[in-house]
């Protein structure tokens, strides 16, 4: 787990550290907080951010009857798949959004193989759904996501504790689900 994800865990519990504190003390205790991020150059940047970079664009196209088509593409940094969300004669706002929220359902469906099936042997129809339920449950109330500033999509992030104090005395609870493939984190009672 990179200092990122760990400032994201911190962050849900309320503790609020600035995210170079989490670096600097993985680095102290000799924990590489950042791995393979040891290079500080653009091409190593975007060779460890791959994975999470695309490039949107539109191409122009005439049918054969004279019809102007519009064609919105992406490329995939890292494997350089391309999709392609979709072809009008009138490209709008609306339909553009609605391109780029499909394209963001494919990201979940992504994060969900990763994560979740990928790891797991699903037993039967039962099995899948409780399995994606737990999964949705975690994704929406408890993982952080880069994107939203390590909030999650239905659970605010607590105020955050002011007393320094206060920390060393905080009881933290692990809390695994399905089977041990997603941990969560929690004050426990």
């Amino acid at each position: 787990m990179g200092y990122r994800r760990i400032h994201g865990e911190l962050l849900a519990l309320g503790i609020k550290v600035a995210a170079s504190t989490v670096w600097e003390i993985l680095q102290t205790v000799g924990i590489d907080p950042a791995p393979q991020r040891a290079s500080t150059t653009w091409a190593a940047f975007l060779r460890s951010q791959a994975e999470a970079i695309i490039a949107a664009d539109f191409l122009e196209t005439v049918t054969l009857t004279g019809t102007r088509l519009y064609v919105l593409a992406v490329i995939e940094h890292a494997s350089r798949r391309v999709r392609i969300l979709g072809a009008t004669a009138h490209p709008t706002a609306a339909w553009i959004i609605q391109a780029a929220r499909n394209l963001a359902m494919e990201r979940w469906i992504q994060s969900c193989r990763h994560e979740l099936l990928d790891r797991t042997l699903i037993w039967n129809q039962g099995h899948l759904l409780h399995s994606l339920r737990e999964y949705g449950r975690h994704y929406n109330t408890h993982r952080p996501h880069h994107g939203i500033a390590n909030a999650r999509p239905l659970s605010p992030l607590p105020q955050p504790i002011t007393d320094p104090a206060a920390i060393p005395h905080l009881r933290i609870r692990r809390h695994d689900r399905p089977g041990g493939l997603l941990h969560e984190y929690e004050h426990a009672a």
